[in-house]
């Protein structure tokens, strides 16, 4: 039997933060996206600062306001992750970048997507206590995304990227805390 709505946040909410927490800190993403039509493999390097955000933070206020959300019913934590990001090969100067995310309920908040700088949300689900699952869907794209903690020191993550229900990209990291 499935779980209600408000079984489902109750159940999410602690190990959403338990998992916010635990990926706090700087960690050194090493990654590459595979380019399913053409072959074409793309690896990049980057450093991540991820921080743990408390409710009512001021960055998770102003991230609840931009997605019109009753201020009664807050955004229960989230975190601050900025990045700069080499491209290998490739002779690109280094990607700057920030995002916020943020939790109530199954549903996470972003303030920007992947491929837009426009507000994004994603449906979260745990596959256990250290592998956190999102899906989240615009401009007719999905990006199906796996994180998962490995010991205290690394984190796995793959990220399927689909287009017009046809996947299109495969995205591969891991990632090592500094």
């Amino acid at each position: 039997m499935p779980f209600s709505v408000d079984a489902a946040r109750i159940l999410a909410e602690p190990l959403v933060t338990a998992f916010f927490q635990e990926t706090a800190g700087d960690w050194r993403s090493e990654r590459r996206y595979y380019t399913l039509s053409s072959g074409e493999t793309q690896e990049v390097v980057s450093q991540i600062r991820i921080e743990f955000l408390e409710a009512g933070a001021a960055q998770l206020l102003q991230l609840a306001e931009l997605h019109g959300l009753d201020p009664q019913k807050s955004l229960i934590c989230g975190t601050a992750v900025a990045w700069e990001s080499d491209y290998l090969g490739t002779g690109r100067k280094p990607v700057v970048g920030s995002t916020i995310f943020g939790v109530r309920g199954t549903t996470l908040y972003r303030d920007r997507g992947f491929a837009t700088t426009k507000p994004v949300t994603a449906q979260y689900l745990f596959r256990d206590n250290r592998t956190l699952q999102l899906k989240t869907e615009y401009n007719d794209s999905s990006f199906e995304e796996e994180i998962k903690l490995i010991g205290q020191r690394y984190r796995t993550r793959q990220t399927v990227i689909s287009r017009a229900g046809q996947e299109i990209m495969i995205g591969q990291y891991l990632e090592t805390r500094c």
